[in-house]
């Protein structure tokens, strides 16, 4: 299912015309949208904000993001941060630290030495574990060894990820007590006098050690990040990982279940195949089972499972980065749905690349191009069923749902020096990572203080921003029982309302700073508004406490 929709950036544009101050913060909050709370890092600085941007609570580090950041189901911080070593690459990390709800530092480690380096991602594990991307260094001899063509290899050598679960011990230790290497999967064609010689085509579940060699090449270290996985998620009842490589545009699924023995081989575990790759998806010339056109991802990030519980539970989301996408770069929230077997195991066919051919849903922007972060950014589903995106270049975080509508926008109020800028101000903003919504009744939140503070930016807006608790997703559909219409719409001067029934409908009518324009009682006798004297622009139409409509004026 492909949909494609104008761009997020709309209501920001009309909310410019009419009103021209706001830079930074909400710029729509309506009843569709999942309440809950958006936790994001800028700086050495991570923000928990409700829905119309109040803050609710704040940790600060000593150190910068190294990148991600998650609200631990006790209420506790889990941030990775960034440390010097031995690594200088794109989303470098190396500590982690875990604060509680006060910001007091529990429990800190780094994992980082001349050897390898944590970067980018983690994903914290319900038995109370977590799993880490990182770099290992293998030298340029080695490297060669095992197949790489010695032409295309820097003279440093290459930085293979691998994938280690810790365990927190003490204050400042951490056991380890899992560990997979890619570099013990490995396929290559080059040289059939070195390792790992075979046909790439006849195994999938193995890494072509030279596929991209050629765009990473350089003297020193600048081609090492062969792969640079950027994302790591785990899913508890099927013990798997899954990860995107930005390098090679693809995700790859792996089996959790095995012991670091059996994921060194190619046996062991649930599935019986050891630390092999299960099912690869993306970039099929990555294994040599399709052409450049086949390509799906490019440059992507934020790889998920959708959790259960929620709609489309099992798929997996991916933010596309999109750079590099044939017919020009941008940027799309693709969603697809891996095929497998009664047993549950990944179907593959010899010879054919690993499904689905279509995406099971997809995002894009209308034009395409005016949605475009070449690179960090995320996306993740929501219990609604709506995904909310990190645009992280913008920085705007926004709410859509699968009909492509869109139900929040905030922009990130935080300088590149972790200052807040001041509302109306034209600065650039931060760069942001990720953002990421926790639900309400997320047992986090169970007995904290959530009283809203002040918005994060300075000299804010007095707005009125409503929080619609207790309305659902649901909305639309107790309107269409309803019989309830709007038209025209966009509307210049008289905007016609029907509905079923002869009891009156009571009407707010907001603008999207959530101020209330005009309220209203309607009947069936007098169901009509008169904008003529309104200015252009997007405004939230509250009917009755059912639901929230979207009106335009346009003139």
């Amino acid at each position: 299912m492909k949909l494609r929709f104008l761009p997020v950036i709309f209501s920001f544009l009309f909310l410019s015309m009419s009103y021209g101050q706001q830079t930074v913060g909400v710029f729509l909050n309506d009843s569709l949208s999942e309440n809950g709370y958006t936790l994001f890092t800028v700086r050495n600085n991570t923000y928990l904000i409700d829905n119309c941007g109040f803050l609710i609570n704040s940790w600060e580090s000593e150190f910068s993001p190294g990148l991600s950041v998650y609200l631990l189901d006790n209420g506790n911080l889990l941030r990775t941060a960034r440390v010097p070593g031995s690594f200088n690459g794109g989303g470098i990390g190396g500590r982690f630290e875990l604060y509680n709800w006060e910001g007091d530092l529990l429990w800190s480690y780094n994992y980082a030495n001349s050897d390898y380096h944590h970067h980018h991602d983690i994903a914290p594990m319900p038995n109370g574990n977590i799993l880490l991307i990182a770099w290992e260094k293998i030298s340029y001899m080695e490297a060669v060894t095992s197949g790489r063509d010695p032409n295309e290899t820097p003279t440093a050598g290459v930085w293979p990820d691998k994938v280690v679960e810790i365990e927190m011990v003490g204050s400042d230790d951490a056991n380890i007590v899992w560990e997979w290497r890619m570099w013990d999967h490995l396929i290559q064609d080059f040289d059939s006098s070195k390792e790992n010689y075979g046909v790439v085509a006849d195994h999938p579940e193995l890494l072509d050690v030279n596929y991209e060699a050629y765009a990473n090449t350089g003297p020193g270290d600048s081609g090492s990040d062969w792969m640079h996985c950027n994302a790591i998620d785990y899913h508890p009842d099927l013990d798997q990982i899954v990860l995107s490589s930005r390098h090679l545009d693809e995700i790859w699924i792996i089996d959790h279940s095995t012991t670091t023995e059996e994921a060194a081989g190619h046996t062991g575990g649930n599935s019986g195949k050891g630390g092999d790759i299960l099912y690869r998806y993306g970039n099929p010339v990555a294994y040599d089972h399709g052409v450049v056109i086949d390509q799906k991802f490019f440059g992507q990030h934020d790889v998920k499972w959708i959790p259960e519980g929620y709609p489309n539970a099992g798929k997996i989301s991916v933010f596309n980065n999109g750079q590099g996408r044939q017919g020009g770069n941008y940027s799309s929230i693709d969603v697809i749905d891996p095929p497998v077997d009664a047993a549950g195991n990944y179907i593959y066919e010899t010879g054919v690349a690993y499904g689905p051919e279509e995406l099971f849903w997809t995002y894009e922007a209308d034009p395409p191009e005016s949605f475009y972060s070449s690179n960090i950014s995320g996306a993740h589903f929501l219990p609604n069923g709506s995904v909310l995106v990190c645009d992280g270049n913008a920085p705007l975080f926004f709410e859509v749902d699968l009909d492509g509508e869109i139900h929040w926008e905030y922009v990130n109020p935080v300088l590149n020096n972790g200052s807040p800028v001041t509302q109306g101000s034209s600065q650039q903003t931060a760069d942001v990572f990720r953002a990421t919504r926790y639900p309400l009744n997320y047992s986090a939140f169970t007995g904290k203080d959530l009283t809203p503070g002040d918005p994060i930016e300075n000299n804010p807006f007095g707005y009125d921003c409503q929080i619609y608790d207790g309305i659902s997703s649901t909305s639309d559909l107790q309107l269409a029982e309803a019989g309830f219409q709007l038209f025209p719409n966009p509307v210049s001067t008289i905007l016609n309302i029907s509905w079923e029934g002869n009891e009156p409908i009571e009407l707010f009518i907001h603008d999207l700073l959530g101020q209330v324009v005009e309220q209203q009682t309607v009947s069936p006798e007098s169901s009509q508004l008169d904008l003529s004297d309104w200015a252009n622009g997007v405004y939230l139409l509250n009917i009755n406490g059912l639901g929230v409509k979207r009106i335009i004026v346009a003139k």
